[in-house]
């Protein structure tokens, strides 16, 4: 029984000297200098014509915060324990120095992705992109960090709803005869407002176009599978 504890607290020393050399070959302080920018959204372009399905927003409007961000495409680990394991997802930035750019999930986005951390690791603080080699490395809460090049990742804008944000949206709901239902839904500061939210008809053989809080569209055809139109005017 001695010989077996023994043997394990070897093992530990052992993993433990394993992570620490690993983190030990670098250090990286992430910093947080970066501010996302506020953009005003209106899809779709004016008089264009568009097809949605069923389910589908056929009108956006609204104010976005535009995140510069990553978009892992090939998940992988950090590190010969695999101290750090990236999920598929997005990334959002929060900072750069000289050498890194420094990002983080975020956790109020659903297609964020997400990094597990192994039993040993030290607690993980934020990913990196190394300039000078285009690499992805995982940075823990001590500065040291370990890259992956087999990691995949691209450079993306990503449009989310901040805490100032506000969102208007018609969404197809489908068609019943002549009658085509049109949900309208509304956000603000992050969270949707139900008590604005509503559920429309509009029977296409009396008029081609429709209309709802100042948004006019002609629609050119609809089904119960999709609908095809142009946008006239917006909300505003």
């Amino acid at each position: 029984m001695l010989i077996k504890i023994i043997f394990k607290g070897f093992r530990l020393i052992a993993a433990l000297i394993v992570f620490t050399v690993i983190f030990l070959s670098g250090c990286a302080s992430p910093t947080y200098n970066y501010r996302a920018l506020a953009k005003d959204i209106s899809e779709p372009p004016l008089e264009k014509i568009v097809r949605v399905n069923v389910g589908e927003k056929m009108l956006v409007q609204g104010r976005f915060t535009e995140h510069d961000a990553i978009y892992v495409s090939e998940p992988g680990s950090f590190g010969i324990i695999g101290a750090y394991t990236v999920s598929q997802g997005y990334f959002f930035k929060q900072g750069e120095d000289k050498n890194f750019i420094f990002y983080t999930p975020l956790t109020s986005e659903r297609d964020s992705g997400t990094v597990q951390v192994a039993a040993l690791a030290d607690p993980f603080e934020a990913l990196a992109v190394d300039k000078k080699d285009e690499e992805l490395c995982g940075v823990s809460i001590f500065g040291g960090y370990m890259c992956n090049e087999d990691i995949g990742f691209n450079y993306v804008k990503k449009p989310i709803l901040s805490e100032n944000a506000f969102q208007q949206t018609l969404i197809y709901s489908g068609k019943s005869g002549s009658v085509i239902s049109v949900g309208y839904r509304e956000f603000s500061n992050n969270i949707a407002r139900p008590a604005f939210n509503n559920d429309v008809s509009y029977d296409l053989s009396e008029s081609k176009n429709i209309g709802y809080k100042g948004a006019k569209l002609e629609i050119i055809e609809a089904t119960n599978q999709y609908i095809e139109y142009k946008v006239v005017s917006n909300f505003n």
